[in-house]
């Protein structure tokens, strides 16, 4: 069996599943944002009156971080209210962050378990070796009431990296290249495992940026092997012993692909679909109202420590906004540490709350319309980021801070290449 098959076997206490069957699994961490107070009518509606683990409960408020309207007020009011009655103590607040990194910063995700949450974006704990994946109000009202929820094993696929990263080249061009080639419906409800050498030189932000974006792709879940970065970075963070799922040796994919990183250069998603990817160079040049730096893809602290890097001693292009939401509050207080947010801020950008804000197109840097932005977010449908005539490139977050220097899209490989041979 695989790895993913073995964590849904144990789940649903079974000896092996097999691809293709249905199994009633323990969910081991139910998490809740606060676009979704439907999960608690629901929950009422179903006939629920105490939650059944309210320790394996977790809600967490980022979507609308703070309230920009009443009626996002009275919603994240109900939730509160709903956790103190319930007894649900991981209540995270407006000032936390996004769900996907606060639960890691917390310690609340670790290899081989079943993590389901209210965001389509859940398939990025695949990076510490577990299985998560997003539903909707309903099913999450399920595991509300029965601490459980029926799921269809996957079918797994793999994607095997070789080669080398090129200087200012990411693990977010190498999603965008995949998506790109493949199709933004080619991994439906299919669990992609990413392998190779160059996984394991990635860090964990990178490796997260690769899971979260696989969603973008149709994946169930996503998975990456833990191995000893994945234990250093969980160490102390979580309160348990770590017990790593491995692949059987003779498990047998349903598709292995590969690809070699090495021929890669930076890429853009292209308004306006993800799969819509073409290298950064046929780009260079296009003008830039606003860049945006943040969200669960592209928001981590390695993240905001590219941007400065690029930024420092520099001045944003006067033409161009440069807004960064970093992912987390502990990831704002790493890189306010490490003088990444003082470097930020002289440059002329403006920082917002930790949360999700514009990603989804509500607050805190929503776009005009005929106005362009470039992002490390990981959609960009009309109107996802504002208005529908409004345009979305999507990049990583050096090809972000360096249209923001410039105020055009402009290759960030150059620019890094040069501060290499200066600090060199």
């Amino acid at each position: 069996m695989h790895a993913i098959e073995k964590i849904l076997a144990r789940a649903s206490g079974k000896d092996s599943v097999r691809a293709g069957e249905i199994v009633n699994c323990r969910v081991d961490l139910a998490e809740v944002n606060d676009l979704y107070p439907q999960t608690i009518h629901s929950f009422y509606e179903m006939g629920g009156r105490r939650v059944h683990s309210p320790d394996r409960i977790t809600f967490i408020l980022d979507h609308y971080a703070p309230a920009s309207s009443i009626q996002q007020a009275e919603n994240q009011k109900f939730m509160r209210e709903f956790c103190r009655e319930q007894g649900i103590e991981l209540l995270f607040d407006v000032n936390s962050g996004v769900c996907h990194q606060v639960m890691v910063d917390h310690g609340l995700v670790y290899p081989g378990m079943v993590l389901i949450a209210t965001d389509s974006h859940t398939t990025t704990h695949g990076a510490l070796g577990a299985f998560g994946t997003g539903v909707g109000a309903t099913d999450l009202a399920v595991i509300l009431a029965t601490g459980h929820l029926w799921l269809r094993v996957p079918e797994i696929l793999r994607i095997h990296l070789t080669g080398r990263l090129s200087v200012g080249v990411y693990a977010k061009d190498v999603i965008l290249h995949i998506i790109g080639r493949l199709g933004a419906d080619y991994a439906i409800y299919k669990a992609v495992e990413f392998t190779g050498p160059v996984v394991k030189e990635l860090s964990v932000s990178e490796r997260m940026a690769l899971c979260n974006m696989t969603t973008e792709m149709g994946a169930k879940c996503a998975y990456i092997q833990p191995d000893q970065v994945t234990l250093g970075f969980l160490k102390g963070k979580v309160k348990r012993n770590l017990e790593p799922v491995e692949t059987d040796p003779d498990f047998q994919y349903a598709e292995e692909l590969f690809f070699d990183v090495s021929a890669i250069p930076p890429q853009l998603a292209v308004p306006s679909s993800v799969d819509n990817v073409r290298p950064l160079s046929e780009l260079v040049g296009t003008p830039v109202h606003q860049a945006y730096l943040g969200s669960c893809t592209g928001g981590r602290a390695e993240d905001l420590a590219v941007a400065a890097r690029i930024l420092k001693g520099r001045r944003v292009h006067k033409d161009t906004r440069l807004v960064v939401v970093p992912a987390s509050r502990d990831v704002f207080l790493e890189a306010l540490q490490r003088g990444d947010v003082a470097a930020l801020v002289e440059a002329g950008a403006t920082f917002v709350t930790p949360g999700c804000a514009a990603c989804l197109g509500t607050h805190e840097g929503i776009l005009a319309a005929g106005e362009v932005c470039i992002a490390s977010t990981n959609r960009n449908f009309p109107g996802r980021m504002g208005h529908t005539q409004s345009a979305v490139y999507l990049g990583s977050p050096a090809a972000v801070a360096a249209a923001a220097l410039n105020g055009r899209i402009t290759d960030p490989c150059e620019i890094l290449a040069e501060l290499e041979r200066k600090e060199s």
